[in-house]
């Protein structure tokens, strides 16, 4: 019999939450941080490497494996665990927020959205029934219903049109996703920064019947401010014994205010993008590595990271392979990266199970503040 999919809430500091989610695939910790495997890779990291920082579930995204490889393809070859070498959870986003990203290249009317391919100018079809189909193909363990995310700002009636759109393909995500024993399909609250069309989206998605449910249509253009002031209520309005997910985000600060505001997943392409372009995150804020006053400096990025990049190289090597452009830069730095996020996580688990968490975010706040130490 197959292992059903539940989550389970072991402790509460405040509205902060530290629980389980559990899958046939394995158990993922929460507050659980997920490193964006967009096209079935994360970006200068094996498999081996991303499961080594800690992260107990990847991302993978609809739009970009359905355009390259296929889909049909990738289910003849086993499916996505198995064709990218990760036997952990995996949850694929359901490809709305990239097609309603291709300004000029795309069509949207109530049955789906018709697009041009950004690679080679194919045309395809994107409904709520087809990323379903395209998902069950991946064998995703986590499914996202298929919604319209508008970009902030915007007027709004156009919110309240997305909104009431994206809850009719919810329905219709719902009806083609079935009875999948083991799998999971998530709704996706949408409403923008208004709390009226927060609580009327959530409650649309609670009457359908989800196993978790994601905040949407945040980290668009708003701003932390206005992002937080939305957490502060629409957490709140979703089942508390279900996940909650915020997409794409996001910065560090970011993070620990979606947990300490409810939230219990979270994904962002920040930790991999950033390592690739010489920026490393950690405790107290972000290191440029470009930066000439590291070209002398024999220590880590962070004395207290167990990564690689930080027990084994000096910060003048890591500005030394950057500058001269070697691919083991990259690697290293996002290698980093993602271990400073898991660890972050890590932290904040600890810190709600033991009823500290105020403590953690503000020792977390005064290292930010004191910035990165300074050079030799």
């Amino acid at each position: 019999m197959t292992q059903k999919f539940s989550y389970t809430v072991n402790a509460t500091d405040g509205k902060a939450r530290t629980g389980v989610i559990s899958t046939p695939r394995g158990e993922i910790r929460t507050p659980a941080f997920m490193p964006v495997g967009t096209a079935a890779t994360v970006k200068a990291m094996m498999p081996e490497s991303v499961a080594a920082t800690g992260a107990d579930i990847l991302l993978g995204n609809t739009y970009h494996l359905m355009l390259r490889p296929g889909a049909e393809r990738i289910a003849a070859l086993g499916g996505l665990h198995r064709f990218m070498n990760w036997q952990k959870p995996i949850l694929t986003d359901s490809g709305g927020f990239q097609v309603m990203s291709l300004a000029g290249l795309r069509k949207l009317t109530e049955e789906g959205v018709r697009f041009s391919s950004h690679i080679d100018g194919s045309k395809h079809m994107l409904t709520p029934e087809r990323s379903m189909e395209i998902q069950k193909l991946l064998g995703s363990d986590i499914v996202m219903c298929f919604d319209e995310c508008p970009a902030l700002p915007s007027t709004q009636e156009e919110v309240a049109r997305a909104t009431r759109l994206s809850m009719r393909w919810a329905k219709r995500s719902r009806d083609a996703f079935g009875d999948r024993p083991g799998h999971a399909l998530f709704g996706i609250m949408q409403g923008g920064v208004t709390r009226e069309l927060r609580e009327e989206s959530a409650q649309a998605l609670i009457d359908i019947g989800f196993d978790g449910y994601a905040v949407g249509g945040l980290a668009v253009g708003e701003g932390q401010t206005a992002m937080f002031d939305v957490l502060d209520y629409a957490p709140g309005f979703l089942p508390h014994d279900k996940p909650r997910y915020l997409m794409g985000v996001g910065k560090p600060d970011d993070i620990v205010g979606a947990v300490e505001r409810g939230i219990d997943m979270m994904d962002c392409v920040l930790p991999s993008r950033s390592g690739r372009t010489g920026q490393a995150w950690t405790r107290r804020g972000q290191v440029n590595i470009k930066n000439a006053r590291h070209q002398d400096d024999p220590r880590p990025l962070d004395e207290n990271c167990s990564c690689p990049a930080c027990s084994n190289y000096s910060r003048a090597y890591l500005h030394h392979v950057f500058r001269s452009q070697e691919m083991i830069s990259g690697m290293l730095l996002t290698w980093h990266n993602l271990q400073y996020y898991q660890d972050l996580m890590d932290g904040l688990r600890s810190a709600i199970s033991n009823g500290v968490l105020g403590q953690f975010v503000a020792e977390f706040h005064e290292l930010r503040a004191q910035g990165d130490i300074e050079p030799i």
